[in-house]
């Protein structure tokens, strides 16, 4: 593999042990970690995970070469930056809170204070810990080290805030922002006392693993062989790009598995800023196995080990191909106007649900299809916070039908028929990040093909 220079980089046993190609290399180096503790001389009568960090990881300074030169941009991704950055100028529309530009900088507020909001909870827990009396401390210290968890959560905190700040370097080049305007906007946050949003940058690190890394693959498995077995039985012949657009993306793995079909022309719609710097990251440095976080290091809840807790996941699992899929930034009821009747297929994984006002998402979908066109979903019916609309699926058969649509038959590998006499099946499908976990969040996603023929 090559590398346009090569690069030194300190790198964590824990996290990679080398430069790990999976996170499989990642939990064997910590195994091997673990294994060798033991060899030292470690006492087995303590939990390994939860001792000091230098006892359990090697740092190396390692010399490497990898193939993580990002894909040239064509010219329709060249136009569409061009366009973002109009969108993103102070002068264009209104400048506040929502502004676009405003959002990207709240974004990469909450990326480089991903430690210091973290922290605060973790000297929270260090603090309850203090109420444990001093025969139950001798216990826990003397069996499994507690305490040193703390050290150990601390150390791999700073290891995903380094990667948070490679984040925040990425997408300050990407998208113009100077140094001089994003300390501004960190001063007066702070003077305000607005704290960085710790949950969405958590969120968007751990799609990282929903996403891009082998872990996540079960999750993955659970939807993408329906939508994509669909895609090609409804696509069979594509001998022309059929125009497919995924709303609600991500950090754009389902895109990005659509287009390795071929013959699909494919964009992806993201409205979080959270997402979109994390795949603008990916976008950058698309060699395999590249990076690491620990993304569950944040809780401490249904864990099975806290080598678990603790472990390193790397990413991407394969090489993005960036100039395949084109990401278009913004609200996906606004950001398409311009393209009525331009798409052959609207795929909507994980996503109406999210909707403040879902009748908007029909009507933009609907808007967004050729006739002829078809619209395929795949997912639950969690109503989010405040929703101007709530409803089952038998009331969104009978609205996509009076919209215009008709239902067709659903491939079996999407599961059992919902409800009998309509063309919907719904399957068990799990979003919760995290393959190790004590606890499964699932739903039944539901999932219809429905074709537009007026």
């Amino acid at each position: 593999m090559r590398f346009l220079q090569p690069a030194t980089w300190l790198v964590a046993g824990l996290a990679c042990g080398a430069i790990a190609e999976s996170e499989a290399d990642v939990g064997r180096a910590v195994d091997e970690k673990v294994g060798n503790a033991i060899k030292d001389g470690v006492g087995e009568d303590k939990i390994l995970a939860s001792m000091p960090v230098h006892s359990l990881v090697e740092i190396h300074e390692v010399t490497v070469t990898l193939e993580d030169i990002p894909q040239k941009p064509s010219p329709r991704h060249e136009q569409e930056k061009k366009n973002l950055l109009k969108r993103m100028s102070k002068s264009h529309g209104k400048w506040d809170t929502n502004h676009p530009r405003s959002r990207l900088l709240d974004a990469l507020f909450g990326y480089s204070r991903y430690k210091p909001r973290h922290m605060a909870e973790l000297d929270r827990w260090r603090g309850l810990y203090k109420h444990v009396s001093k025969a139950q401390k001798k216990v826990l210290e003397n069996t499994i080290g507690y305490s040193q968890k703390f050290e150990t959560a601390e150390q791999l905190l700073d290891f995903n805030q380094a990667l948070c700040d490679e984040i925040v370097d990425t997408a300050l080049e990407y998208y113009g922002i100077s140094h001089q305007e994003f300390a501004g906007h960190s001063k007066a946050k702070d003077e305000a006392k607005q704290l960085a949003d710790r949950v969405s940058v958590s969120q968007a690190l751990k799609h990282y693993v929903r996403d891009w890394s082998t872990s996540g693959r079960s999750e993955r498995d659970d939807a993408f062989p329906c939508i994509l077995g669909t895609l090609q039985t409804l696509y069979p012949e594509r001998s022309t790009d059929v125009k497919v657009l995924l709303p609600g993306a991500g950090i754009g793995r389902l895109g990005h598995e659509v287009a390795a079909l071929g013959g699909f022309g494919v964009t992806v719609n993201e409205w979080s800023m959270f997402m979109n710097l994390a795949y603008r990251f990916l976008e950058a440095h698309p060699g395999v196995g590249g990076k690491a976080l620990h993304p569950f290091v944040d809780s401490w809840s249904h864990h099975a080990t806290t080598a678990d807790m603790f472990r390193g996941v790397s990413f991407p699992d394969v090489p993005v191909n960036a100039s395949s899929v084109l990401l278009v930034e913004g609200d996906f009821v606004s950001a398409f106007k311009a393209e009525k009747g331009l798409y052959d297929s609207v795929v909507t994984h994980f996503f109406i649900d999210t909707a403040r006002n879902v009748m908007s998402y029909f009507d933009t979908i609907h808007a967004l299809l050729k006739t002829g066109g078809y619209w395929v979903n795949f997912g639950p019916l969690l109503w989010g916070t405040g929703p101007f609309v709530q409803l089952s699926l038998d009331e969104i058969v009978a609205i996509a039908k009076s919209m215009g649509f008709e239902f067709v038959d659903v491939w079996e590998e999407c599961g059992e028929v919902t409800i009998p006499g309509e063309k919907v099946r719904g399957k068990r499908a799990v979003y919760g990040f995290n393959d190790k976990a004590l606890t499964r969040n699932s739903y039944e996603a539901q999932c219809w093909v429905a074709r537009k023929v007026r």
